[in-house]
Formats: structure tokens, sequence, C-alpha cells
């Protein structure tokens, strides 16, 4: 924390932040001093949004008041399932009820804009299930959601038992790509029939409820982050914080590397709304372009540039082909 604090208050500030969010872990367990202090220390209070990470079973009246207190008026909660075994597997120790409940107590505490978190592809989800946490996400009606596909890390204790064709912590019953790409088109649709329409691949939002934080990444304004493995961009260049917790604390110094031109392609097109690329730029990625276009990955209309549904599911691929040029 004091660390933490050091660099927060050695920072020159050449903008007035209009947005903060707290995230990266559980900064919600954080002690009520220390999450004053940090935000005391960043100018700009009242923030358009100021946001906390939070996972489900934190969430006290007591604390939800000093959250809004401090300046919070966003929680995004960690929920990832509504469905007992789901939960278990990945965890944690919430349940539906208990989501439901840190809701009415945030709601209360005036934090009306929650964010709510779900993961496809989870240990033991099937179809039904994953209905069931969309029809928890009706019945609760928050203004923002977000959907993740699993990601699995080779390196884990899940990832080895699956590369080793084992059944331990669930592997065997671990979806896979494809069927984690239905359930988020289930996702997609449902949520956009109860008014709560995607936006950026993984972002769904009430109109007007968008992450106005998150926003500020696709469309490449300057964002400036503190800790361990935070990252900064000033418009042209890109900062990285020393990634142990170690290195940190020793004071290891920021990696910093020049912005990707191509990056407006590969951050931008994450959203619904797509790019408008200068003339310069449908130039010299014309053959990409037409290549996505005609595969049915890519559409082109009125010099705006965005992804296909079926160019969202394999957006990677797009990506890649950019990152590549």
């Amino acid at each position: 924390m004091e660390a933490l604090l050091a660099e927060i208050r050695a920072h020159v500030w050449a903008w007035v932040p209009e947005t903060a969010y707290l995230g990266g872990g559980t900064p919600g367990n954080m002690d009520e001093g220390d999450l004053r202090a940090v935000l005391t220390a960043i100018p700009g209070r009242p923030w358009s949004e100021a946001t906390l990470e939070v996972a489900p079973g934190a969430v006290t009246a007591e604390k939800a008041r000093a959250w809004a207190d401090c300046g919070i008026n966003r929680v995004s909660l960690g929920v990832q399932s509504f469905v007992d075994l789901e939960i278990r597997r990945t965890g944690r120790k919430h349940s539906a009820e208990t989501v439901a409940a840190e809701l009415r107590v945030l709601r209360e505490a005036g934090i009306d804009n929650v964010n709510i978190d779900l993961i496809a592809g989870l240990s033991g989800q099937t179809e039904a299930s994953w209905r069931t946490s969309l029809d928890w996400i009706e019945r609760l009606a928050p203004p923002h959601v977000s959907v993740y596909m699993l990601e699995v890390d080779e390196d884990s204790r899940l990832g080895k038992e699956m590369l080793a064709g084992g059944a331990r912590y669930g592997a065997a019953e671990t979806p896979g790509e494809d069927q984690a790409a239905e359930f988020y088109e289930i996702a997609v649709e449902r949520l956009s029939a109860i008014g709560i329409p995607r936006y950026e691949i993984s972002n769904f939002a009430r109109p007007g409820c968008e992450s106005r934080h998150n926003l500020k990444y696709w469309k490449l304004e300057p964002y400036v982050g503190f800790g361990a493995d935070a990252h900064s961009f000033d418009g042209e260049t890109r900062r990285q914080n020393a990634e142990s917790l170690e290195e940190y604390l020793a004071g290891g110094r920021a990696a910093e590397s020049p912005r990707d031109g191509a990056e407006r392609f590969y951050v931008g097109l994450r959203l619904v709304a797509g790019i408008r690329p200068e003339p310069e730029e449908w130039r010299r990625y014309d053959a990409p372009i037409r290549r996505f276009v005609a595969g049915g990955l890519l559409e082109a209309a009125d010099g705006v540039l965005r992804l296909t549904d079926r160019g969202v599911l394999l957006s990677n691929e797009v990506f890649q082909e950019f990152l590549s040029l």
C-alpha cells in the first residue's frame, strides 16, 4: 500500500481523470482507510465513473456505504455463474441468492451501476445450466453484463489434467471451445432480448450504461495505471510496471514500447460500432480487409469497418492478421 500510494502521489498528471477503476484482484477486500487513501490521491473527484471489483460474498451494508462515501459509484461483481456446481468448481463460495441480496445492499447504498461477470465454458456447464445463469440475469436486471469464454492455462492444475486426459478438477466435464462458443451466442441473443445488447465482444449494457472507463481502452484514449503489472498509455507510448509484486516493491523499472500502428484495428474492432479507418489505413490494410469481407468476417459500409457476428467468434484470427502486418 505504501508503494502504491507513493507511485500515485509522484505521478505528474497531464490531464484530470474522468474515470477510475480498481481491479486486478480483490480490491473489495481493502481496508476502508486504504481505499480512501488511494482514491484521495487521485484527482478529478467526483469522477463520472469509479469502479470497484468485488467478489460475491464480500458485500455488506457497512462496506457498500463506505465505498459510496469514498467515491465509488460502480461495482463489478465476479459472479461467473449462478449454478452451485459451477460456482464450487471455480473456488467461489457464493450462491445465486447471495448475489441477489448483495445487489439489494448495493442499491440501498446508492450504487445502482453494477456489472455482473459470467464465464462460458466452466467445468460441468451445460446449455441448461447456462440458461439458468441467464435467467438470473433477467431476474436481477443489472445494467451491465460481461461474458467471457473460459481460457484454460496449460500450466494450471485444470490445464494439465485436461492435457493428460484425466478427470480431476472437473477436466472431463469442461465444455470444448465449440460448445463454449454456442453458449456465448445464446447469451448474445438472450441479453439482447432483455434489453442488454452487446457493445463490445465481451461486454453488454443497457443503453447509456456502457463502461466509460473501459471504452477508453478500446478507443485508444490515454490512461494511467498504478501497481504491480499495471499498464499505461499516453496516446503514443505504452508502459508496463514491474510484473511481480517483489519487483514492484523493489522499485523495478517500467518497460516501454511505442504504439503499434495497427492497434486501432485489433483493439477498436472489438467494439460493435467498429472503426472508421483513415484513407491511408484503407490502403495499407486493403488485402486483409478484402479477404475478411469476402469471407464474411468483416463488413464495410459508409466508411466504417466492423466485425460480423461470425467475425466476432473468429475475432482472434482477424486480429492476428493485423498484428502480423
